[in-house]
């Protein structure tokens, strides 16, 4: 796939025929809602074995072409470079496909075992039908390896809604994690309807996983989990009801999302959590949590003191990262989730865990502050396909942030009032897969489904083969 920014004057004809690829792929793979009106800086995938590449800090053209498995040669031809032996971080460079000319003899199963792929990829990213129906001089795309990760996704969609999202998307998902099961000061649990959304999710095998949480949108929690956390009673009796619940409903791993916890209740979450895993691993279940975004040992706060990332990484089966909400809805407007401050959250917990304990956070909404910004003043969420309509409906031009890889876009309402969106889009999922790639990290939990984004399904399946455990 290669990810094409919008420039002026173009059209979607001339972009697919540049491409030679069908106008109507491009509409559906990225959910356009309106063909006819391309936004300038606006990102399309486009269904080529061509591929984008992104320059780093410390790259250079012989290192790019060797991760690739290209030569220089065919590097420099996709990219006419003014000066080859100097390129820029962010520079964005096509990688051509690989390209293998059949020989006499030789099958799809033996030009899959030369390339370490499989005969269904080769067939599949060449559209072949019949893999009888091959001859010598035929030219093959050769399929990249992909890594293997695992998939989280959190909802608080209602359980006709997240049936339908799964079963849109459940092939790309390992986990599915319905939020959330809000605990009680009696050590109980707050249950709500999730059957049937269970049940979807195991017809797609996708696992269950029961997330029970403290907080809510307008309750911190502090004291609700001081009150649990503090007395061993009442961890008992909490985990007597997890291990109840998800007996009975079919939930195969606990998510623990306990935020804002007091600073003196640090050891006691932790001792907590050690509990869960005694109590959940003889049963097969898996024990995980959701961490803030810290980004040292000694970053203070209500939000990160009580978040031990060394001994969750110790006991957790894996951790969810939360590496998003620095554009938080109360606070002045700015990308949700910037990939520099991501990274600084991966190198910390790097430190004190494996990168195969980590999944990194994804949200996948836009946010639009109204300006100048108030504090207090609440942002419009919705999702990255209502702010592609929104920049149209306005005639916005699609900027693009790139220290955060982030869009974003100003527009003038009706009222006169000034607005600033940020969202996601393909550029920037992109650039998060990137870096779970380059740190090699266990997986991505998305925060959270409902919030319509055809690209990032797209690239995800690209980028990746997602690990299924049922």
């Amino acid at each position: 796939m290669l990810i094409y920014v919008v420039k002026a004057g173009d059209t979607l004809w001339n972009i697919a025929n540049s491409y030679q690829v069908n106008i109507n792929e491009v509409v559906q793979l990225n959910g356009l809602q309106y063909p006819d009106q391309l936004l300038v800086g606006q990102s399309l995938i486009i269904p080529t074995p061509t591929t984008s590449h992104i320059v780093r800090s410390g790259e250079s053209l012989w290192s790019i072409a060797l991760q690739y498995g290209i030569s220089l040669q065919s590097l420099l031809q996709a990219n006419p470079l003014t000066n080859p032996n100097l390129i820029y971080p962010g520079t964005h460079l096509r990688i051509p496909p690989i390209v293998h000319t059949i020989q006499p003899g030789e099958s799809l199963y033996s030009i899959a075992l030369r390339y370490n792929t499989t005969v269904q990829a080769l067939a599949q990213e060449n559209q072949i039908t019949n893999p009888g129906m091959i001859f010598a001089g035929m030219t093959l795309n050769i399929p990249r390896p992909k890594p293997t990760i695992e998939v989280n996704a959190y909802t608080y969609q209602s359980s006709e809604d997240a049936v339908n999202t799964l079963n849109a998307i459940g092939s790309l998902l390992t986990y599915f994690s319905p939020f959330a099961y809000m605990i009680k000061e009696d050590g109980t649990l707050q249950p709500f309807d999730d059957s049937e959304m269970i049940a979807a999710a195991s017809s797609q095998a996708v696992v269950p996983m029961l997330a029970i949480t403290n907080f809510t949108s307008t309750e911190a929690g502090s004291n609700l989990a001081n009150v649990v956390l503090s007395n061993p009673a009442l961890q008992e009796r909490l985990i007597n009801n997890i291990v109840q619940v998800m007996d009975e409903k079919g939930y195969r791993a606990l998510n623990i999302d306990f935020e804002n916890v007091l600073p003196e209740d640090r050891e006691n979450y932790t001792q907590f959590l050690q509990l869960a895993v005694d109590r959940l691993h003889p049963k097969g279940y898996l024990v995980s949590t959701a961490l803030a975004p810290k980004t040292s040992a000694e970053q203070g706060g209500l939000l990160y003191t009580a978040h031990d990332y060394e001994a969750h990484g110790r006991i957790a089966d894996f951790v969810v990262l939360m590496t998003y909400e620095w554009g938080y809805r109360k606070g002045p407007p700015q990308a949700i989730s910037p990939i520099n401050e991501m990274e600084k959250v991966i190198q910390y917990a790097l430190t004190t865990m494996p990168p195969e304990k980590i999944y990194l956070g994804f949200q996948i909404y836009a946010r639009d502050w109204l300006l100048p910004h108030v504090q207090g003043q609440e942002a419009e969420t919705f999702s990255p396909q209502e702010a592609i309509r929104r920049a149209v409906q306005y005639g916005a031009t699609i900027q693009y942030n790139e220290l955060a890889q982030s869009p974003f876009f100003r527009y003038v309402d009706e009222q006169g009032r000034t607005h600033e969106v940020w969202f996601e889009d393909a550029r920037s999922a992109q650039a998060k897969f990137d870096l779970a790639k380059r740190y090699n990290l266990r997986g991505i939990s998305y925060w959270a489904l409902g919030y319509p984004y055809p690209q990032n399904w797209v690239l995800l399946n690209d980028n990746f083969n997602i690990k299924k455990l049922m």
